[in-house]
C-alpha cells in the first residue's frame, strides 16, 4: 500500500487522520513536503512518536470530526482503516472535505469483508475485542457507493489482498 501512497503524497501537504502508532507516516514521510498525523488515542501518539527523527513529521491528538485546520490546509488526506468503526463516518468525510483543498486528494483504505460472512464476522469480532466495535460493514462496491454519496469522486481503487480484503480508494472532491 505504502508504494501506492507514496506517489500521490510527493511533495505534498498531508494530514493522516487514525494515524495508529504512525506507520503509513513513517513509510512515506520522506515522499511527502510535511505530514500532520494525528488519532484521537494519546497513548498511540505517544508510540508513533518513538522513532520519530524526521522534522517533516508531526503527531497530534485530534478529533477527526472537529479538526483545528483551516478551511482546503491539505492537499493530501489520509485515512486508512478507520471509517467502518467511527459511528458516523459520514460526519467525518465533511471535516475531512473541509480542510481538503479543493484540487486534492484523498486516500482511504480499508476492510471491506462484508461479503464475506466467516472472516467478516471473525474480524468485527476481534475488533470489538481490541475496543474497535465495527459501526459500518461494507462490501467493496457497496464502501465506493458509500464515499460517492458523500461528496466524493472515485479516481482510483483496487482490492489488495491481506488477511481481510482491503479496498484501496483515492477520491477527489464531486463536483457541484
Amino acid at each position: 500500500m505504502y508504494g501506492l501512497i507514496r506517489p500521490v503524497v510527493k511533495g505534498k501537504t498531508v494530514l493522516e487522520l487514525a494515524a495508529g502508532t504512525g506507520l503509513i507516516a513513517k513509510n512515506i514521510v520522506n515522499a511527502a513536503a510535511h505530514i500532520e498525523a494525528s488519532d484521537t488515542s494519546a497513548e498511540m501518539i505517544r508510540e508513533a512518536k518513538r522513532g520519530n527523527h524526521s522534522a517533516k513529521l508531526y503527531f497530534s491528538v485530534q478529533d477527526m470530526f472537529c479538526l483545528p485546520y483551516a478551511d482546503e490546509s491539505f492537499e493530501v488526506v489520509i485515512v486508512s482503516n478507520a471509517l467502518h468503526i467511527v459511528p458516523q463516518p459520514e460526519k467525518a468525510l465533511a471535516e475531512i472535505h473541509r480542510v481538503l483543498r479543493d484540487d486534492g486528494v484523498l486516500i482511504a483504505p480499508t476492510f471491506t469483508h462484508a461479503e464475506n460472512s466467516f472472516f467478516g464476522n471473525s474480524k468485527a469480532f476481534f475488533l470489538k475485542l481490541a475496543g474497535f466495535p465495527l459501526h459500518s460493514r461494507w462490501t467493496s462496491e457497496g464502501y465506493l457507493c458509500f464515499l460517492q454519496q458523500n461528496g466524493w469522486t472515485v479516481r482510483k481503487s483496487d482490492v489488495l489482498k491481506a488477511s481481510f480484503p482491503l479496498t484501496y480508494v483515492e477520491c477527489v472532491k464531486a463536483e457541484v
